[in-house]
């Protein structure tokens, strides 16, 4: 029989093996280290005592040393099933390399700035009730079918409303578009 082999149950419920693997977590860190990444290896010890935590084996466990590492194998086939599952593999770290911080520079300010300065005149030049219903569909959230209740009109007429002022925002694009391409070609031709 084991040292610990006759040990009993607490009243409060705590299994004393999660007590006692908490002292073979140098041996299962060292038994983890040799078979799975280093990042792992605190995850996996930490999956071990959970398992025992929750199973609360019976009060009289005759091996505690080959229980703790019978359970760290099934730890460890687990998240290899979960991994290739998952495809683990194949995942790749996020950094900055990936996702560039966005820089707000002066000059993106100014054009963000410019863009919705033309895309507010370009509303407002909507008639009236085209500006409303595509306001309330797009910047409120509202669905067609509440808009065309408060205005009083068809579910189709909400949609030719704000394809209505859609063709007409990516006109405006359009047309900025170019207007802004013919002005950077137009100083870079000059000596």
């Amino acid at each position: 029989m084991g040292r610990w082999g006759n040990a009993s149950a607490p009243a409060d419920g705590d299994s004393p093996l999660s007590e006692i693997g908490s002292s073979y977590m140098p041996a299962l860190r060292a038994f983890f280290s040799r078979r799975a990444p280093s990042s792992d290896v605190e995850d996996l010890v930490q999956e071990v005592l959970l398992r025992i935590q929750k199973r609360r084996p019976a009060p009289v466990v005759r091996n505690v040393e080959g229980y703790l590492f019978e359970v760290a194998a099934n730890v460890l086939v687990d998240r290899g099933r979960r991994d290739r599952t998952r495809r683990r593999s194949d995942h790749c770290e996020l950094t900055e390399i990936h996702h560039p911080v966005d820089e707000l520079s002066p000059e993106r300010v100014l054009q963000a700035r410019e863009q919705m300065a033309m895309a507010i005149a370009a509303l407002n030049e909507l008639p009236e009730r085209t500006r409303q219903v595509f306001v309330l569909v797009r910047f409120e959230e509202m669905s067609y079918k509440l808009v065309a209740r408060h205005f009083g009109i068809s579910v189709s007429a909400v949609e030719k409303h704000v394809m209505k002022a859609l063709r007409c925002l990516e006109q405006r694009l359009r047309e900025q578009d170019e207007a802004d391409y013919a002005e950077g070609h137009r100083t870079t031709r000059r000596p």
